[in-house]
């Protein structure tokens, strides 16, 4: 019996060396090439003090527009590395990240239209909020695995959903206003503001992010990801480190809410949907599940490619949206026959087995 586990885990192994060789062609060896070329470290700090200071000087020639585009792909950097620590470095299916970030939003939402609390005392309110729906939902419920898993984050989603919808506090299916704030004397009100409010969260998010991958902590959560089963043999309480991942991307995801409640000036229950979750989800896999720079380019590149086709000219009777989103498909859908893996993966899942036996 033992042998023909050992048979099946190698044949597996052996598909994924060749599935490697043959995404080594073309677009994917282009992109190992400068994935491997980014991890060298004076190139890794080269190139992170470059985007640093292109973001920074982003406001002096840029116009409203880009300047929006922009924000939204940071918006989602934000949500993508709050659920990364979920999908990506502890292994589980989440379906329902939007829930996350609608708990910050309108808690936030209601302590400053309501309570009149200033805006940044509701941030630990809302850090608050998503830490106790956080335990409520993942204590009971963390114990289930994958398609399970999956179901009953997309029903608490839902549940949050109607729940907003359907309160005379939130607003109702109408939503609530929220005062924007000010900082240091300055009126939040212009797009150059929340685009360096916005650039300071990505790097502290990023920050969190990257200690948590290299701490004990992130080795827990990488070790259960791979095996779950070993994981618990050696001793490692898999419920609690779970429920702790799942507590820590719920807290990044309700601060990004609250940001994106002042910033809107306006939130509805309609902007989280399950639509929403899945477009969280789809940056995190696009990207590459786990790696911190992975995140970042499959945010951007799900935000920044739709806009390249917003004027693209009707087709055979097809409204322009429709066409729009047509192209955005097709090039998810090459890139992912080109990066299986995702655009910038971790390159510890990406070697051969040949590369691996030279290591060591």
């Amino acid at each position: 019996m033992r042998r023909r586990e050992t048979q099946s885990k190698q044949a597996n192994m052996l598909k994924e060396v060749k599935l490697i060789k043959r995404t080594s062609t073309g677009v994917g060896k282009a992109f190992r090439w400068a994935s491997s070329l980014a991890d060298i470290k004076q190139a890794k700090y080269i190139t992170v003090c470059a985007i640093f200071l292109f973001m920074v000087s982003v406001p002096a020639f840029a116009n409203i527009y880009i300047m929006e585009v922009l924000w939204n792909a940071m918006f989602y950097m934000l949500l993508a590395l709050g659920l990364n620590i979920i999908v990506g470095y502890c292994g589980m299916c989440d379906l329902g990240f939007a829930a996350k970030f609608a708990i910050g939003a309108y808690t936030t939402a209601i302590l400053v239209k309501t309570f009149e609390w200033n805006f940044w005392l509701t941030v630990p309110a809302a850090i608050v909020a998503s830490i106790i729906a956080a335990i409520l939902i993942g204590a009971p419920t963390l114990k289930l695995r994958s398609d399970y898993l999956a179901i009953v984050t997309l029903g608490f989603a839902e549940i949050v959903r109607i729940t907003v919808r359907n309160l005379e506090i939130t607003g109702s299916a109408s939503g609530i206003t929220v005062p924007r704030p000010s900082l240091f004397g300055i009126h939040l009100t212009q797009p150059i503001h929340w685009h360096y409010v916005f650039l300071a969260l990505v790097v502290i998010f990023i920050f969190i992010s990257f200690r948590l991958r290299h701490s004990r902590f992130g080795r827990a959560l990488a070790f259960i990801r791979e095996d779950e089963d070993a994981a618990q043999a050696m001793g490692v309480n898999t419920t609690r480190y779970k429920l702790y991942a799942y507590i820590l991307g719920a807290v990044l995801g309700g601060v990004a809410g609250s940001f994106y409640a002042v910033k809107m000036a306006s939130i509805a229950p309609g902007s989280f949907g399950f639509m929403q979750s899945a477009n969280v989800l789809l940056a995190v896999i696009l990207g590459g599940m786990g790696k911190i720079p992975g995140v970042i380019v499959g945010a951007t590149f799900f935000v920044i490619f739709p806009e390249l086709f917003r004027n693209i000219p009707e087709i055979a009777g097809m409204r322009t949206s429709d066409m729009r989103m047509l192209s955005f498909g097709i090039i998810l859908v090459v890139v992912m026959i080109f990066r299986p893996q995702g655009l910038w993966p971790d390159r510890l899942k990406t070697r051969s087995l040949p590369e691996i036996d030279k290591q060591k």
